[in-house]
C-alpha cells in the first residue's frame, strides 16, 4: 500500500469511505484525483479546488449516502506522512472508525514502514552539546538519532509514534541504542573525541522499554562498555510520548540503572504526560525543560514563573536542570538569572555528525562608535 510518491503537489484534500464505488463516482467528477484501494474501503486524493465538500455531498445523493470522512492534507507533514495522517482523519471523522477496525489498516501500515527501518543500517547519529550556562563550558552531549530513509522520509517521532502504536517501542530502543553504542565504539576506538573533552551522552528510550524484561540494566550496562565507555558517563533519558500507567516498576528499574551508575534524565518535563507527579516519583539525576517553555521565556512571565518552579522543585530532589531549545541570548540570560544550570539548543551548538566544541557564549562587542568629522564650511 502506498500514498505517497516522489513527487512534489500542491494543496490536497482526502475523502475517505468503506464505499469504493462511490468514491470512484466521485472520481469522475474531479479528472485530477486518483483512488486507492485499502483493505477496509477507500480513499480518493484530489486538489483543494476540485474535492469540496458540496461536490462530495452531491454525489452522494439526497439521502446522505455512504459515510465519508473529507479532510485537507497538511504539506507542512513529510511526504510519507501527510496522507497517513489524513487518511487516520478522515476515518475518524466519518463515525465509523472503531466498527470497521480501521486502526488497525493504519497500524499495517505503520509496521510495514517500521520493518524497512529495521532493514536499513545507515541511519544517523548526531551530537548536540549540552552546557553549563554560567561558563559556557561543555557538560556532555546528547546523542539524536536521524532516520536515512531516501525513497520514505520519516521524522524520528514519526517513527516513535508508530512503535509505540503498533507495540514495538522495545525492539525500537534496542536497535536505537545499539546503534548509537556502535558509534561511540568508533569514535572512542579513533580517539575522534576532540582534546579536553569530557565525553559523556545522553540516549533517548520509552517508558516501554525500560519496563520491558528483556531491556534490563544490567544487559544495557554491558552494552555500554562494549563500547568502549562506563556506565556513568551515559544518561538514559525517558521520553514524554506514553503515559505510565503503573509507576512502582519504572521506579525499581530506575533505582538498577543509577545503582550500576548510570545517569536517568525526563525529557520534555513540561509537556505530555512529564508531570511534576511522574518527576517526584522517579527522581531523576537530571530534568530537561520542555523547549515549548524555554522559547520566549525571556519575555514571558508565566514562563519564567514555570522555570522558576523547576529551578526550586530540581533542587529539593538533587537534581540538575537542563533547558532544551536555547536559541536567543535574551532567554539565555533569562534563564542564568532564575538559576538554570545546564542548556542545549541552537545557540549553544547545532547538531552534528561529531562531537565537537560547543560555540562561545562570550558577550557579543559593541559597534565601534564613528569618528566625527569636521564639517568644512565654505569660505564666504
Amino acid at each position: 500500500m502506498r500514498f505517497f510518491g516522489n513527487q512534489r503537489r500542491g494543496d490536497e484534500r482526502l475523502i475517505w469511505s468503506r464505499d469504493s464505488r462511490f468514491l470512484h463516482r466521485l472520481r469522475e467528477r474531479v479528472p485530477d484525483g486518483r483512488v486507492i484501494e485499502l483493505s477496509s474501503g477507500a480513499c480518493l486524493i484530489a486538489p483543494l479546488e476540485s474535492l469540496t465538500e458540496a461536490l462530495a455531498a452531491e454525489v452522494a445523493g439526497p439521502s446522505g449516502g455512504p459515510d465519508f470522512g473529507l479532510v485537507p492534507v497538511d504539506a507542512s507533514l513529510p511526504e510519507s506522512e501527510k496522507y497517513l495522517h489524513a487518511l487516520t482523519a478522515a476515518v475518524q471523522l466519518s463515525g465509523i472508525a472503531d466498527r470497521i477496525g480501521m486502526s488497525q489498516t493504519v497500524q499495517a501500515v505503520q509496521s510495514k514502514m517500521l520493518d524497512l527501518f529495521f532493514a536499513i543500517r545507515t541511519h544517523d547519529v548526531y551530537f548536540q552539546p549540552i552546557v553549563e550556562l554560567a561558563t559556557g563550558e561543555l557538560h556532555e552531549y546528547e546523542c539524536l538519532f536521524r532516520p536515512n530513509m531516501p525513497h520514505h522520509p520519516a521524522s524520528i517521532s514519526a517513527v516513535v509514534d508508530a512503535a509505540i502504536a503498533t507495540g514495538r517501542a522495545v525492539e525500537l530502543d534496542t536497535f536505537i541504542v545499539r546503534i548509537i553504542l556502535e558509534r561511540i565504539a568508533g569514535l572512542v576506538a579513533a580517539d575522534a573525541v576532540p582534546d579536553g573533552i569530557r565525553f559523556a551522552v545522553a540516549i533517548n528510550t520509552t517508558p516501554a522499554s525500560l519496563l520491558d524484561p528483556h531491556f534490563e540494566a544490567k544487559g544495557v550496562a554491558r552494552m555500554v562498555r562494549l563500547a568502549g565507555i562506563h556506565p556513568r558517563q551515559v544518561t538514559l533519558e525517558c521520553t514524554e510520548q506514553q503515559a505510565v500507567h503503573d509507576i512502582v516498576p519504572l521506579q525499581r528499574q530506575v533505582k538498577a540503572l543509577r545503582k550500576l551508575g548510570f545517569g536517568f534524565a525526563i525529557d520534555d518535563a513540561g509537556a505530555g504526560y512529564a508531570s511534576f507527579t511522574l518527576i517526584a516519583a522517579l527522581r531523576p539525576t537530571i530534568i530537561k525543560i520542555d523547549r515549548e517553555i524555554v522559547h520566549g521565556c525571556g519575555a514571558n512571565d508565566a514562563k519564567k514563573a514555570l522555570v522558576e518552579a523547576f529551578v526550586s522543585f530540581s533542587r529539593r530532589i538533587n537534581a540538575r536542570l537542563i533547558a532544551e531549545g536555547i536559541e536567543t541570548r535574551r532567554d539565555l540570560e533569562t534563564l542564568r538569572s532564575l538559576g538554570v544550570e545546564f542548556g542545549q539548543g541552537y545557540l549553544l551548538g547545532r547538531p552534528a555528525p561529531d562531537p565537537g566544541r560547543p560555540r562561545s557564549l562570550e558577550p557579543r562587542r559593541p559597534p565601534r562608535p564613528r569618528r566625527s568629522r569636521p564639517i568644512a564650511i565654505p569660505p564666504a
